[in-house]
């Protein structure tokens, strides 16, 4: 008598952390459903597991026929979807809040047993950014629709494809001074597939509900986590602490433009709720549940960051030879 694998619906499978959870649970030997919004572009998550496995679908947040079929005969489901964008049709209202509800209903409507929902640190009614209040609204609606939810709540989170150290490490490449705001704020950086190793015990219903706030080994001042890149490769760079209000008027400057242009100028530089967010420590709270009740050891960044910054460093990959060999000549 044959065994059917169990099914896994995870919506934004494709993304930075949801590719990681699909990896993982395709090594679980579950069948994984990656629901995005262009499955053409995610065919690259073909290659996690054997023929047929692993495979991307149609999905759009925003549609409850569309997340309706994306859960359809799902045993558990994963919400990895999130936006920076406090604009258009995909903002933080219809990403964070009526989609997270959305996912959460078509779950249990679809009779999933379980739900992993990936949040943030800084999540809160009364956070100062909107990004912050949303994501909080989203997991109180997902929470009331699936009360047996499990979420996730990481802080900034490092890894190959990241857009944190990779976006100041390219900055520290093409320019000699690099602009910080917040300089002085706390963060408590996660590598990527730890993430994905708390969802994974969050699908395999080996986590009690509840809230987990997911924090690395190492917290660090963003200022201090600059200079431990550049050092990683190998750069010296001057760094600029931008005053709060001076980097508010930049950053609304930017989100006009935004607003002017009808979304054709995306503001990937700095938004006005980006400087909220970076007003607050990015830090696991003192008695939050977190790593250490679902088991797992985090990963340090000194293990993970050469392997992906050595192509930012003035020789890249052959930095360590060259500087060999001028020691050598010296």
């Amino acid at each position: 008598m044959s065994h059917t694998p169990k099914l896994v619906t995870i919506f934004g499978g494709s993304g930075f952390v949801g590719r990681y959870i699909a990896r993982r649970m395709a090594k679980e030997g579950w069948r994984v459903r990656v629901a995005v919004r262009r499955p053409n572009e995610a065919i690259f998550v073909k290659t996690y597991g054997t023929v047929g496995q692993v495979e991307p679908v149609l999905a759009n947040i925003r549609n409850d026929a569309s997340v309706q079929a994306a859960c359809e005969g799902a045993d558990a489901v994963v919400n990895c979807v999130g936006t920076f964008d406090k604009g258009g049709r995909n903002d933080f209202e219809a990403v964070h809040v009526s989609g997270a509800e959305r996912v959460a209903r078509m779950a249990k409507a679809a009779g999933a047993s379980q739900l992993v929902h990936i949040s943030a640190i800084g999540a809160d009614v009364d956070a100062a950014s909107e990004y912050g209040r949303t994501k909080a609204a989203g997991e109180a609606l997902a929470k009331k629709v699936f009360p047996q939810i499990v979420i996730l709540r990481p802080s900034v989170v490092f890894g190959v494809e990241d857009n944190f150290f990779n976006r100041f490490a390219k900055m520290a490449s093409i320019t000699p001074i690099i602009p910080l705001v917040g300089g002085g704020s706390r963060f408590q950086p996660v590598y990527v597939d730890d993430v994905a190793k708390a969802a994974v015990v969050g699908v395999l219903g080996q986590a009690p509900a509840g809230v987990y706030e997911l924090g690395g080994p190492d917290t660090e001042t963003f200022a201090a986590l600059v200079d431990r890149m550049l050092a990683c490769i190998r750069r010296k760079r001057l760094k600029i602490n931008v005053p709060f209000f001076a980097a508010s008027l930049k950053a609304k400057a930017l989100d006009l433009v935004f607003a002017m242009t009808m979304g054709l100028f995306k503001n990937t530089i700095l938004t006005a709720d980006q400087v909220q967010q970076l007003r607050s420590d990015n830090v696991v709270a003192p008695r939050a549940k977190g790593f250490a009740n679902l088991g797992i050891e985090p990963v340090a960044m000194d293990a993970v960051l050469d392997s992906y910054l050595y192509s930012y460093r003035p020789y890249g990959q052959y930095a360590e030879l060259t500087e060999s060999g001028k020691n050598l000549s010296a």
